[in-house]
């Protein structure tokens, strides 16, 4: 029988990842792995598990064995997700003019990331953004999964992707 994956939790992984952390998804389970960028080089490396305290060991095997396997598919990374982008998107959708051309002010330049959430927080707009942001995910999420054909279900919280 095919695995069935939740849009939601698809989504909290992305989310969530940063530059040096990237999810895996089996697509044989469904299960997701987190592995820090830290761990994956050890477990390239070839480290010797004999020198490892016993939980490390267990979980060098397990990332192994994700990086390995040829079920477990890396999950879009912070690399592939054009934050910037989303942003831009989100700067467009805005009707008062006032507002949109601030926040797209706001996202030229150095320190764009944290002048865009300045701006939003200032206005009082930044459950709006998390909200477009969530469903910019999940629409990511959704194409990735299609792509490699896992079925998924819509939960709450992904019910505004796609």
């Amino acid at each position: 029988m095919a695995v069935t994956v939740s849009l939601r939790r698809v989504v909290e992984e992305l989310e969530a990842q940063t530059d040096s952390i990237t999810a895996y998804l089996n697509r044989e389970t469904g299960d997701l792995y987190t592995i820090q960028e830290e761990e994956a080089g050890l477990a390239e490396d070839g480290a010797d598990l004999e020198n490892l305290p016993d939980w490390q060991r267990d979980e060098v095997a397990e990332i192994r064995e994700v990086l390995e396997s040829e079920d477990w598919l890396p999950l879009p990374t912070s690399f592939d997700i054009h934050e910037w982008a989303i942003m831009d998107e989100f700067s467009r959708s805005i009707d008062d003019p006032d507002l949109r051309g601030e926040l797209q002010n706001a996202i030229r330049g150095a320190g764009a990331f944290r002048c865009f959430k300045d701006s939003l927080r200032r206005r009082g707009i930044h459950e709006s953004w998390y909200s477009y942001r969530t469903a910019a995910f999940g629409q990511i999420a959704a194409e990735w999964l299609d792509g490699h054909g896992i079925s998924y279900i819509r939960d709450e919280g992904a019910a505004n992707a796609g």
